[in-house]
């Protein structure tokens, strides 16, 4: 999965996307690199984030995937979790939603998510994108997420979504800490238990900062082998910006996870 913010304040200093046929231009490149999906938010969800109106956000979106959905032939993820820019979304040609809040956010998300017969990406996060690394704290991390996904998949079937089109995500980033990242990721395979596909969104964060003591622009390698772990501990998609490096990192561990 690969990342098309078109935010003007994404914490990896890549929303530039803002012009449709630069993030067509992007897209295309994406593609040729070994992109399967393509995710396009238009609001930024880094620690502390601004919010914005469903109206800013679907200005920022929907001329971007009407775009894409005519000119590139791969599936497109909006990543929201306001059912409206959903709605409008899905009906301008994307066909996933990724939602980071796991329909907590918005009740009206899960009628629109089965109302188009979408895909559905439903993420543990603890608290909102302005309070999540305030003070993040668990008992039992990956029980506590494990329930929280589940409560989360119980609200998408419930709404009517196909449980076969839901994918679930343990959320790094949101609501933990560096070591609780780094055990997410370790314990992965636990969430096995959901019978659900894992997706794994570590790409530039945080805590790949804090290990290696580097900046953003710096941490390719430390995604590089988080992504490796990831996927040998059972993640099925890796949602990362720098489509054509985690590509090479995917096939590669698959082929030895495979052999």
């Amino acid at each position: 999965m690969g990342i098309l913010n078109v935010t003007c304040d994404s914490f990896s200093n890549d929303g530039i996307y803002q012009d449709p046929q630069q993030a067509l231009e992007r897209a295309r490149q994406m593609a040729a690199e070994g992109a399967d999906i393509i995710d396009v938010g238009g609001e930024s969800t880094r620690p502390g984030a601004r919010t914005i109106t469903a109206e800013e956000e679907c200005l920022r979106v929907l001329p971007v995937i009407e775009k894409l959905a005519q000119e590139i032939k791969l599936p497109i993820s909006i990543d929201t979790t306001k059912a409206i820019v959903a709605q409008r979304a899905l009906a301008a040609g994307a066909s996933i939603v990724n939602d980071i809040s796991a329909l907590k956010f918005d009740a009206q998300m899960g009628q629109v998510i089965a109302h188009f017969g979408a895909g559905c990406i439903l993420m543990h996060i603890q608290g909102t994108a302005q309070t999540m690394q305030n003070h993040p704290d668990y008992t039992c991390l990956i029980d506590e997420i494990k329930a929280g996904l589940r409560a989360g998949v119980g609200k998408a079937t419930a709404a009517g979504i196909e449980r076969n089109r839901i994918v679930i995500d343990p959320g790094i980033g949101f609501g933990k800490t560096t070591e609780h990242n780094l055990q997410i990721i370790k314990h992965l395979g636990e969430f096995a238990c959901l019978d659900l596909p894992v997706l794994l969104g570590a790409s530039r964060k945080s805590f790949i900062g804090n290990v290696l003591k580097l900046p953003v622009d710096e941490r390719l390698l430390g995604t590089a082998a988080a992504v490796a772990a990831g996927i040998i501990n059972g993640a099925q998609i890796i949602r990362v910006h720098d489509v054509g490096a985690m590509a090479q990192t995917a096939r590669m561990i698959d082929a030895i996870v495979n052999s």
